[in-house]
C-alpha cells in the first residue's frame, strides 16, 4: 500500500457560535466562491459547542484574528493511504477501521497525535509538521510513502526518515478511557457534484447558519437523545457532507449521492470534557476494536470532541464493545 503526505499545511481552528456573525462572509466566501480564494482543503463541522474549521494557509488567510476565533498552534499535514491506486477503495470495512492497525494504533504507539478527517471519498490523518520524520520512520517499513511537491509523488526513502528522529523515545502512557455518548439521530455520509453547490446554496447556509443549535456554552447532557453535528468538506475539489436525516430531508433529493446501499450510520461521540490535541491514542482506542470486529467506521476530529460514525446495525455491538472497555479501566 501506498500512503502519500500531500501538499496541504493545514490549520485547525474553532469559532464560537456567538461569534459565528463575524466569519460568515469568509465562510460563505470558501464554500460557494471557489473562484475567489485559492483554498484548496476546506472543512467546517458544526456541533453543539462550536465550528471546527481545518483549512489551508490561503484558506486561513480570510479568518480574521479575534476573540471568537481559537487556533491550535500547530501546522498539520494531511496523510492519505492509497490502495490499489485507488484512495478508500475496499468492499470489507470502509473508513477509519482499514487503516486502524497499520497506521493508527503504530502511531499511537509513537506518540503521535492524530486529528482525523474522514469524508465520502476517502480518509485524511492529519499529523503535526514536527512530527512528520517519527511518522514517516513508524510507517516506511509498512507503506511506500510518497510526498506530493506541485502536482508530482517524490518518493520518501528510509534514509530521508534516518535525517530526522526516527522514533519518539518516549514512554506512552496508557491511554485515558474516555466516556462515550451514543445520540438517537441517523446520519447520512453524502456528496454531490461542486457545479451544483449553487443550486443548494440557500439550504447549506440556512443549515449552517440559522438552524437551531443551542447556545454558547451549552452543555451536552449524556441523556441528550440528539446532538447538533454537520459536517461540509470541499478538498480537492471534491464535497463531502455528513448530516443527520432531519437535515437531509431539506436537500433537493436528486443532487445529493449516496453509496448504493443508502447506509445510515449512528454515532458515538469520545469524550466528557474537550479532549485537547496532545494525547496520543484516542482514535486508536475506538478504531482497534471496530478493525478487530470488522465494523466500518467514520471518525471525524473536531476542536474539541472526536466522533466516530458507524452502520446503524453495529451500534449495539459497538455501544456494548465501548462500554466493556470502560469497565477494564484498573480502579
Amino acid at each position: 500500500m501506498d500512503l502519500h503526505i500531500l501538499d496541504h499545511k493545514l490549520r485547525v481552528t474553532s469559532i464560537s457560535k456567538t461569534g459565528l456573525q463575524q466569519y460568515t462572509h469568509p465562510l460563505i466566501k470558501l464554500i460557494f466562491l471557489r473562484n475567489r480564494t485559492r483554498c484548496k482543503f476546506f472543512s467546517l463541522t458544526e456541533t453543539p459547542e462550536n465550528y471546527t474549521v481545518v483549512l489551508d494557509e490561503e484558506g486561513f488567510k480570510e479568518l480574521q484574528p479575534s476573540e471568537h476565533l481559537q487556533v491550535e498552534g500547530s501546522t498539520w499535514l494531511p496523510l492519505n493511504v492509497v490502495s490499489n491506486g485507488n484512495a478508500s477503495s475496499s468492499s470489507q470495512a470502509v473508513g477509519v477501521t482499514k487503516i486502524a492497525k497499520s497506521v493508527i494504533a503504530p502511531l499511537a504507539e509513537q506518540h503521535v497525535s492524530v486529528f482525523m478527517l474522514s469524508t465520502y471519498q476517502t480518509d485524511f490523518i492529519l499529523v503535526r509538521e514536527k512530527d512528520l520524520s517519527v511518522v514517516v520512520g513508524t510507517l516506511v517499513e509498512e507503506f511506500n510513502i510518497f510526498r506530493e511537491e506541485g502536482g508530482e509523488s517524490v518518493p520518501v526513502h528510509s534514509q530521508d526518515a534516518c535525517n530526522g528522529l526516527q522514533r519518539n523515545g518516549r514512554e506512552v502512557p496508557h491511554a485515558t478511557v474516555h466516556p462515550v455518548l451514543i445520540p438517537k439521530n441517523q446520519f447520512c455520509v453524502m456528496s454531490l457534484d461542486p457545479d451544483t453547490l449553487p443550486a443548494i446554496a440557500t439550504t447549506l447556509i440556512d443549515v449552517l447558519f440559522y438552524s437551531n443549535s443551542p447556545k454558547e456554552g451549552a452543555s451536552v447532557d449524556q441523556d441528550m437523545e440528539c446532538i447538533k453535528f454537520f459536517s461540509f468538506s470541499l478538498i480537492d475539489g471534491y464535497v463531502s457532507l455528513v448530516m443527520d436525516t432531519e437535515a437531509q430531508r431539506q436537500f433537493p433529493a436528486d443532487l445529493l449521492f449516496t453509496s448504493s446501499s443508502g447506509e445510515l450510520w449512528r454515532m458515538a461521540r469520545i469524550g466528557g470534557q474537550p479532549l485537547g490535541f496532545d494525547e496520543c491514542g484516542i482514535v486508536a482506542q475506538i478504531s482497534q476494536p471496530l478493525a478487530d470486529s470488522d465494523i466500518s467506521a467514520y471518525y471525524i476530529s473536531t476542536f474539541s470532541f472526536d466522533h466516530a460514525l458507524v452502520p446503524e446495525e453495529d451500534i449495539v455491538s459497538v455501544t456494548e464493545m465501548l462500554q466493556a472497555q470502560r469497565k477494564d479501566i484498573p480502579s
